[in-house]
């Protein structure tokens, strides 16, 4: 019994040392097993920390090159808006130097015309004055030979054609054929004859006629003068008052007979054939002012109707210049056009350029975002 309770303490023993003896080689399999499965876990770990950071590396490489393009795009739009930029300046200034030019050329023209035509129209005026000035000084030789001249002018219709004739010299001296016209009817078509008429050019394309009436009251202004001659102050005064009588009534006639709106002017010229006779019409008080108020007439003398056609004639060539001036305007007109419309196209292309500045800007802000991105992303790494 000793002996068999001494084997089975053995046989106990050495199955206690051989569970002992597995259960550590399983513990020494099962840490082999872990530390395998663990290498494993870390290879992949491993693997999977290489592909990201290649992945993170290309996309670092492809948002550099992104980067790049960009900036050369920017670059390259800026270069072309400052190609831009300087052609339109050139552009521009070219326009702008050679409008100016023309514009200097049309100035210099226009005031040369102006310059000269207003020069010699002075120069005619003050010639005619000169003339007025001297016909003045020589009234009283004139008068002298009234005698003379009633004997040679004894017939009314002798005064009349002699009046007509002196009165037909005056305007071809002046004017061209075709400025004014003779024994015109007004109204048109009636048998009332005007001697002669003034063309009168305006702004419009009408010209009405200044109707010119040759006049002779000899009978009344000779009364006058013998009166004055023989000192008798009262027949003087009633002479004088009848030499106002008769020019007021032909005044009275020649407005209602020539002057009428709008085939003729508001206003009609009475042509005294001798400078004598009109001096005394003009020194009678307020006779000429009445003529004019009252009738629409002016009165005018050889010398004075000079000065008077003269006068008209550089009004119708101001009217002729203002008509040059007109045109002159309205090329004016067109060209400040073609100035709007270039504006506009300026206006145009500046909306564009703002409009690429802003997708530039756009494009800068998407760059620098991927940048930050980028960078966040290197930080995790670290």
């Amino acid at each position: 019994m000793a002996f068999l309770n001494e084997n089975l303490a053995a046989v106990l023993l050495v199955v206690l040392v051989l569970g002992i003896a597995a259960a550590i080689v399983a513990a020494v399999l099962l840490s082999r097993g872990a530390e395998r499965r663990q290498a494993r876990a870390l290879g992949r770990l491993r693997h999977d920390s290489d592909r990201q950071a290649q992945a993170l590396a290309r996309l670092g490489e492809n948002l550099n090159a992104a980067v790049r393009q960009i900036d050369a795009l920017s670059g390259s739009m800026e270069n072309r808006q400052d190609r831009m930029r300087r052609t339109l300046d050139e552009r521009m200034e070219l326009m702008n130097q050679a409008n100016e030019h023309r514009l200097e050329q049309m100035q210099a023209l226009v005031t040369d015309k102006l310059d000269g035509r207003l020069s010699e129209s002075f120069q005619v005026i003050n010639g005619q004055l000169a003339g007025v000035h001297r016909g003045l000084g020589e009234m009283r030789e004139l008068a002298l030979g009234v005698t003379d001249l009633k004997k040679m002018l004894g017939g009314v219709k002798t005064r009349g054609v002699w009046g007509e004739a002196q009165l037909r010299v005056l305007l071809e001296q002046v004017f061209a054929p075709g400025q004014y016209v003779e024994n015109v009817a007004i109204p048109a078509g009636s048998q009332t004859r005007v001697e002669f008429a003034l063309r009168m050019p305006t702004a419009g394309e009408s010209e009405p006629l200044l109707p010119i009436d040759s006049k002779f009251p000899q009978e009344d202004y000779l009364r006058l003068v013998e009166a004055s001659a023989s000192g008798d102050a009262e027949l003087a005064r009633r002479c004088a008052a009848q030499l106002e009588r008769a020019v007021l009534e032909q005044a009275k006639l020649i407005h209602d007979k020539y002057i009428r709106p709008p085939q003729t002017t508001d206003f009609a010229v009475m042509f005294l054939p001798t400078e004598s006779l009109y001096a005394e019409v003009a020194r009678r008080d307020g006779l000429l002012e009445r003529l004019q108020e009252r009738w629409r007439v002016l009165v005018a003398g050889p010398a004075t109707l000079c000065a008077l056609l003269t006068s008209l004639q550089m009004g119708l060539r101001t009217c002729t210049l203002e008509k040059r001036s007109g045109e002159v305007l309205n090329l004016l007109s067109g060209m400040k056009q073609d100035f709007a419309h270039l504006d506009e196209s300026i206006q145009r292309m500046r909306q564009r350029l703002g409009q690429a500045e802003s997708e530039l800007d756009a494009l800068e802000q998407r760059a620098r975002k991927a940048v930050r991105a980028i960078d966040k992303v290197d930080e995790i790494q670290r």
